[in-house]
């Protein structure tokens, strides 16, 4: 079975990790989802319970499939 956290810890870690390969910031990942550097950083930490549009919209902003995120 799952444990909720652990993924949202796990997909956040992934999205920075494809992130910090692209040599994006943050900030730069924030100005390309038009959303707040601290959103960004509670995603990536798996802070927050984002949505599978949230998700879509940041591999599309990553430039990577979905499958390559989770």
């Amino acid at each position: 079975m799952l444990d909720k956290n652990k993924t949202l810890i796990g997909i956040g870690l992934r999205i920075r990790e494809i992130r910090e390969s692209q040599k994006l910031s943050i900030q730069d990942l924030a100005d390309k989802l038009d959303m707040e550097y601290n959103n960004v950083i509670r995603i990536e930490k798996g802070r927050t319970n984002f949505t599978i549009g949230t998700l879509v919209k940041i591999a599309n902003a990553l430039e990577v499939n979905l499958k390559d995120i989770v």
